[in-house]
């Protein structure tokens, strides 16, 4: 086994420490509990209330495991004095940072599979169709997790775990407004807003690009197109938000 993946795999490894298991648990007993409640709504909301509340819980739950892993991802590693070890050995500290970035994504990728099961299953339960968008759009949940992912790891790379939480559930919150703001500022008659807005808008990451979770519940279909555009936009930011913490982690000095 290489040192990438003996790294990605410890990350996998601990994160599953934290009883990251649970959350799947959890997520079932929510989901069949609510699906009792909203077989009393009328049958022809009942496929779109079961698609946003099921989907919903997924992105919520996983995007608040991801703000945690990804913002103490450096600082655990700090406290334990575990990073004076790993900078000692032969492993350049880009690879750490990438494997630990593809340990979250691997444990993320598994949770996201075992809810979609969840919610699939439920859909068959109770009868409700299952359309292609509704899997576009698990399968957008994790490409919205990388950026935020990157994100929390960007700001763990100078900042502690709280700051990082913090300004990572800030960037969600705005990265799924940069949109709104950005037509917003469009129709103001100032110049000035006009800027800022289009400032905002190119400046941080616009996650609604791969949000297709509206579209699942309006059984909506997304074609190819927007979809593997959404995708490339996300890998894009990646790789900008990945390629910062790099360059701030190799400057950073461990005593």
């Amino acid at each position: 086994m290489s040192a990438f993946s003996a790294m990605m795999w410890n990350g996998f490894r601990e994160a599953r420490r934290n009883r990251v298991t649970v959350v799947v648990g959890v997520f079932a007993a929510v989901v069949l509990l609510s699906s009792s409640l909203v077989t009393e709504v009328t049958v022809a909301t009942f496929d779109r209330v079961l698609t946003d509340f099921g989907l919903g819980m997924m992105s919520l739950i996983l995007v608040f495991l991801t703000i945690f892993l990804s913002s103490s991802l450096l600082s655990r590693e700090i406290e334990r004095r575990t990073i004076f070890l790993v900078v000692s050995k032969p492993v350049s500290r880009r690879q750490f940072l990438l494997a630990r970035l593809a340990g979250n994504m691997l444990t993320l990728g598994v949770l996201l599979v075992a809810m979609t099961l969840i919610f699939l299953g439920e859909l068959l339960l109770f009868g409700a169709d299952i359309t292609s968008t509704q899997l576009l759009a698990s399968a957008g949940l994790w490409f919205e997790l990388l950026i935020l992912s990157s994100v929390g790891i960007l700001f763990s790379s100078f900042a502690g775990p709280a700051v990082s939480a913090i300004a990572t559930t800030g960037m969600y919150f705005t990265g799924h407004l940069t949109g709104d703001l950005y037509m917003l500022a469009s129709r103001s008659e100032s110049s000035a807003v006009q800027a800022i807005g289009k400032t905002i808008y190119y400046l941080l990451p616009n996650l609604e690009r791969v949000n297709f979770r509206p579209q699942a519940t309006y059984a909506l279909p997304v074609d190819a197109a927007t979809f593997f555009s959404g995708v490339g936009y996300s890998l894009a930011w990646t790789l900008v938000l990945i390629t910062l913490a790099i360059a701030i982690f190799e400057r950073r000095d461990f005593r």
